[in-house]
């Protein structure tokens, strides 16, 4: 936040040098305002540690990176916890802007997003060059951003998630490697052993946002007592067991008496990277698409006739020709009727050949609606030759052009599980999410910490966007919005300070504080490099 003080001894004197002509006779108190004398109410920041993930690191347009870690909210927390009584706040900082970096000089973590600015307009790339940090370089001291990107709630009380020798048998995190305090050290452990007097701890995202990024490919633990060492990297984290560790980790974090902050997770469908790519993206003013609607209404013809024959008419392809048509998707909650497909063409004259590869490839398949939620990843491959699909269409003797013609995403070939999200695999996301929530509150009241509704403010930005004090709204529009950055999942700076604010209030509401917050404007909503 910007210091004015130094503003108010000028000011003082132009209020001198302008009493003598008041025309209305008044008389202006020369005196300048006292400055505000913030205070901490009952919290001590004067040791604040900030544990979580990405969220809590600074992660933004895909990646880890000075500027990013220095515009992280814990930082900006810091900066207002410094105006009371709040003591140094150390980043474990990374080698330079890019974000990428090297183990054991292998180029092995990418370099953040940019916009590349293009004939079709701008478009998110990889920023060239090679990141100049090193895994295996181990940073000395402590830290108070114990943010560790890419973990997951049961990962911060595991041992050895520090561990370089971890890393060979992906059982280590590369970021907390950097830092750790040792080979068998864990996040939870390493941050209590800094007798923190204020932490925040805002984790658990990962837990249900891993399954979402992958288009539910993952499975819904549902049985507490399989150990999360045994679950897939996409799964969703039983609640039972995410209960267990957050109250793990606020014991640790409490134990000597610290107060603290925790936050609650926001819903999938509040970010951009879910609410970016329409269900319909089909355009038929496209010419590349538009010529072709006759010919793919031709060719879908019988196998919509079947479709009604079995009583799903809801699955029939039908390319409009005057308005955006939806992908085609496979579903795999449907039940699959590539059997009876493949048997009604045969019995309508179809070779058995073309048949079973009709059955194959459309007996989980259906139009995409506006219950489904495609991956921001998807636009990119959306009416795009599939390489694999060819490849495994060749494999099966199908004439080498006639593979091509029934390869195309989302049009002849179905978008695969992991570019939608469906309204099953939403509705677990969402039971998880309800739960991890009501354990998050429930936990909060017990350790008596204040708690940050992030969910709702993550709804608001989505539904109304936020306005600043100069008039201007942000939202989570993706790109423009100045509420996200590039990869549609992690907050833009801007973002991370309007987070910090709902931070800000929530403390000053539960410990008596006065601090100021910051000024989302003095931070940018989209890097231009």
């Amino acid at each position: 936040m910007k210091k004015i003080y130094a503003l108010f001894p000028l000011l003082g004197l132009f209020l001198i040098a302008c009493s003598d002509d008041d025309t209305d006779g008044t008389t202006v108190d020369p005196t300048p305002p006292d400055p505000i004398v913030y205070t901490s109410g009952t919290a001590d920041f004067s040791n604040y540690v900030a544990v979580g993930n990405s969220l809590t690191a600074g992660f933004s347009d895909n990646a880890l990176f000075r500027a990013g870690q220095e515009a992280s909210f814990p930082n900006m927390l810091a900066t207002n916890f410094a105006l009371a009584g709040g003591g140094a706040f150390e980043i474990p900082f990374m080698a330079d802007n890019l974000g990428g970096a090297t183990i054991n000089g292998s180029p092995e973590i990418p370099n953040r997003f940019i916009l590349l600015f293009t004939a079709n307009g701008p478009v998110p790339t990889v920023k060239a060059g090679v990141g100049t940090t090193e895994i295996t370089d181990k940073l000395s001291g402590t830290f108070n951003n114990m943010g560790v990107p890419g973990s997951k709630s049961y990962e911060l009380l595991a041992p050895g998630y520090g561990s370089l020798a971890g890393l060979a048998v992906d059982a280590a995190n590369p970021y907390f490697v950097r830092f750790s305090s040792g080979e068998a050290a864990t996040v939870i452990g390493d941050a209590a052993d800094q007798n923190p007097s204020f932490f925040s701890l805002w984790t658990g995202s990962n837990d249900i946002l891993l399954y979402a990024t992958s288009g539910g490919t993952g499975t819904f633990q549902a049985d507490p007592m399989v150990s999360p060492m045994d679950y897939a990297r996409n799964d969703i984290t039983n609640p039972t067991v995410f209960a267990g560790v957050i109250n793990s980790a606020l014991e640790a974090l409490t134990a000597g008496g610290a107060d603290g902050v925790i936050a609650n997770l926001p819903n999938v469908t509040d970010i951009p990277f879910f609410t970016t790519v329409p269900f319909a993206p089909l355009d038929p003013t496209n010419p590349a698409f538009g010529a072709q609607i006759p010919a793919l209404n031709a060719q879908f013809a019988g196998l919509n006739l079947v479709f009604q024959a079995l009583m799903v008419p809801e699955r029939q392809f039908i390319f409009s020709e005057t308005a955006a048509s939806p992908v085609i998707i496979k579903d795999e909650n449907l039940p699959n009727l590539s059997a009876q497909i493949t048997g009604a063409l045969i019995m309508n004259g179809v070779d058995e050949a073309t048949a079973g590869l009709t059955g194959l490839l459309y007996g989980q398949a259906r139009p995409a609606n506006e219950n489904d939620l495609l991956v921001l990843p998807s636009r990119q491959i959306i009416a795009e030759a599939n390489e694999e699909a060819i490849a495994m269409l060749t494999g099966m003797n199908v004439p080498e052009e006639t593979a091509a013609q029934l390869a195309v995403n989302g049009v002849t070939f179905p978008l695969e599980d992991q570019w939608v999200v469906t309204p099953e695999e939403q509705e677990e996301i969402e039971t998880a999410l309800t739960a991890y929530n009501q354990t998050i509150e429930t936990l909060a009241t017990q350790y008596n910490l204040a708690l940050v509704d992030i969910n709702s403010l993550l709804t608001e930005l989505r539904a109304s966007g936020i306005t600043l004090a100069d008039g201007s709204v942000v939202t989570s529009t993706f790109g423009t919005g100045g509420g996200f950055s590039l990869d549609g999942v992690h907050p833009s700076p801007r973002g991370y300070a309007i987070i910090a604010n709902a931070f800000v209030a929530a403390i000053n509401e539960k410990f008596g504080s006065n601090l100021p917050g910051v000024n989302p404007l003095d931070f940018t909503g989209l890097y231009i490099d």
